[in-house]
């Protein structure tokens, strides 16, 4: 009775293993989807009721209007003037919105915005807990103090995004020059999955304290 037990049970996980991540996938592109549609609605009625386009049709047309429209804003605050509004404009929106300041931050800290970011340091092993302890972690290094001190960033399983930051000396840290940190997340987002793979690059570890 164990064994079938067991085995009702193990089958079970393996499949809520295969279509939980598609059911959650399918159940966010809905969401955003919807989001999205919601946001350009005036623009589909507006498609609707002036060309031939139709529901789905024109509300790709409007999702496709609004990524062309922030492509050239990205193209505009490339030139001096567009540079300079957005400065004002910045300027304004953090002393009018609350939180506006926060969420750009968070925003460009995860995008690497200007070469800098989370998405943008290296990774590393890091004994958060000494340099003596084998107990390491991983971690992305998000800066460099001028007395050669660390600060980095561990996320947290499953979801990366959130997690906590610690600054460590030099000898706890050791850099894995041959891992990306969307290989990093993805060890993270699957609780470890993969990480024999992960800390075993074929360069090997670089200790920064040298």
């Amino acid at each position: 009775m164990t064994r079938i037990k067991t085995f009702i049970t193990l089958t079970l996980l393996g499949g809520l293993a295969v279509v939980l991540p598609i059911a959650i996938f399918v159940l966010l592109f809905q969401w955003l989807f919807g989001q999205v549609s919601d946001i350009v609605a005036p623009a589909v009625v507006w498609l609707e009721t002036h060309t031939e386009f139709k529901d789905t049709l024109a509300r790709l047309v409007a999702i496709a209007l609004i990524i062309g429209g922030c492509f050239a804003i990205g193209l505009l605050v490339k030139t001096s003037v567009g540079s300079w509004l957005h400065r004002h404009v910045d300027h304004w929106l953090g002393r009018l919105a609350p939180g506006y300041s926060t969420i750009k931050d968070v925003v460009i800290q995860f995008i690497g915005g200007g070469g800098g970011g989370v998405l943008a340091g290296p990774v590393a092993k890091v004994r958060i807990h000494g340099a003596n302890n084998q107990l390491t972690v991983t971690a992305i290094i998000t800066s460099q103090h001028t007395n050669g001190d660390f600060t980095v960033y561990v996320p947290t399983a499953p979801v990366p995004t959130s997690g906590f930051v610690f600054h460590v000396p030099p000898e706890c840290v050791e850099i894995l020059p041959g891992v990306s940190v969307e290989a990093a997340m993805k060890t993270i987002v699957s609780c470890g999955s993969g990480s024999a793979s992960l800390l075993s690059p074929s360069e090997g570890p670089q200790n920064l304290s040298s």
